[in-house]
């Protein structure tokens, strides 16, 4: 037996959704944590499936952990392993984040390499080539990477803006000898956050939030973390919007930081939106005209490339003819498709996407091919005529915690079953 989404047609939606924690902030925090000396308790964790599988692989470390009601108790002191196996790297490829921590804490270290992933090629090389200029050796062998050598500060330039790469030399820095200083960091919220997190925790860190960041280390002493709380998942905050946009309701999304999704409120308005946003929520309300959108996806703080398949199902009901570019990885179009098997008219030419609305959705099978394109199938599932079922709906539960309860709180018809294996 395996399991699909089956969702039936949900016109309209309303009421308010809570945000759980950003799983891309959750990630980072819960690696910084091998440079640790004792016990970290770190509050609004979501319960999602990336979660688990890098706790199932600091545990493979050694480390010690219990998770209760989104709240994380981690005790890395007894790591006593430094290679990360295949065999859980595979499934998620931030499992690159031990690398840096790995190797600041124990000089020496083997990671897994992440292998290919459904949205493109997203190499490891630039994180690579950071820690050789901190010092270490690296070499690869047998699909590994071998990491050794005592980390010390230097200047590091990265070519182009790297998430994950900047995360894994914040917290290699954060224990190495002396000062290291990165160039073109990425500034993500996600980013933000491990930097105040660790210097909250007695790092000297200069430059949070901009794209050069300088980092005293603290010459390999572990460090003590202070009780903290992850920040709101702008994804998942963006995706309910965008429920709320497909089906052109009222809804509020809360336990949001209007800030972090500036960018996607500005194009709700773009499309026709009304927008109130009161502290830590956010509501959408109906358009008199869902008018079409353009969008290029950048690093923060322009359109995140995790909201584009999102946009481009809203586009489909759009009064007009909408251009979605994505600038970012080579292979995140594979949602259209299957936005196509449903009835819309969506046409692909390189890295741009031209979307023709509006048109009308007939419910069908489809495919979910990576974590945001499944969310894209959901939110045209809603509006479709009919019943849709969603088939490799896994990649959903790693990125969004209580999906189906949340949106059947909204008023969505959707429902978890099972059917005989082919």
């Amino acid at each position: 037996m395996y399991k699909y989404l089956h969702i039936y047609e949900s016109p309209k939606l309303s009421g308010s959704v809570k945000i759980s924690g950003a799983k891309n902030a959750a990630l980072p925090l819960i690696a910084s944590t091998i440079i640790s000396n004792s016990t970290s308790k770190i509050k609004n964790v979501p319960n999602v499936a990336d979660v688990k599988t890098l706790l199932k692989l600091l545990n493979n470390l050694g480390a010690e952990y219990s998770f209760n009601n989104n709240e994380l108790e981690i005790n890395t002191k007894k790591i006593n392993k430094t290679t990360a196996i295949y065999e859980i790297v595979k499934t998620m490829r931030a499992s690159i984040l031990v690398l840096g921590p790995l190797l600041a804490r124990f000089g020496e270290c083997r990671v897994s390499l992440p292998g290919g992933c459904a949205i493109g090629a997203r190499p490891v090389d630039l994180h690579l080539k950071a820690l050789e200029l901190m010092g270490a050796d690296i070499k690869i062998e047998g699909g590994y990477i071998h990491a050794s050598g005592k980390l010390k500060g230097t200047e590091i330039i990265f070519d182009k803006v790297t998430v994950t790469g900047t995360e894994n030399i914040i917290m290699a820095a954060s224990l190495a000898k002396g000062k290291t200083t990165i160039i073109n960091a990425a500034k993500e919220p996600e980013v933000v956050q491990l930097c105040e997190v660790l210097k909250n925790s007695g790092v000297d860190i200069k430059g949070i939030g901009s794209d050069e960041i300088e980092i005293y280390g603290t010459n390999y002493e572990l460090i003590n973390f202070k009780e903290f709380e992850i920040i709101p998942d702008r994804i998942e905050a963006g995706t309910y919007l965008a429920a709320g946009a497909i089906t052109n309701s009222k809804i509020t999304v809360e336990n949001v930081e209007p800030e972090h999704i500036s960018s996607i409120l500005l194009k709700l308005k773009t499309m026709g939106f009304g927008i109130e946003i009161n502290k830590n929520k956010v509501t959408i309300n109906p358009a008199n005209e869902i008018k079409p959108v353009n969008i290029s996806t950048t690093e923060y703080p322009g359109f995140p490339t995790d909201m584009q398949a999102q946009f481009m199902a809203i586009a489909t009901q759009s009064n007009g003819v909408s251009t979605i570019e994505e600038r970012l990885f080579e292979n995140r179009f594979m949602h259209v498709p299957e936005l196509n098997r449903l009835g819309a008219n969506i046409k692909i030419q390189g890295k741009i996407a031209t979307v023709y609305g509006p048109t009308k959705l007939i419910g069908a099978d489809v495919m979910a091919t990576d974590l945001r394109a499944s969310s894209a199938l959901v939110l045209a599932g809603l509006i479709a005529k009919g019943e849709t079922k969603v088939h490799r709906i896994y990649h959903l539960f790693r990125g969004y915690e209580n999906l189906i309860e949340k949106f059947t709180t909204l008023g969505a018809k959707m429902e978890l079953k099972e059917e005989p294996l082919p």
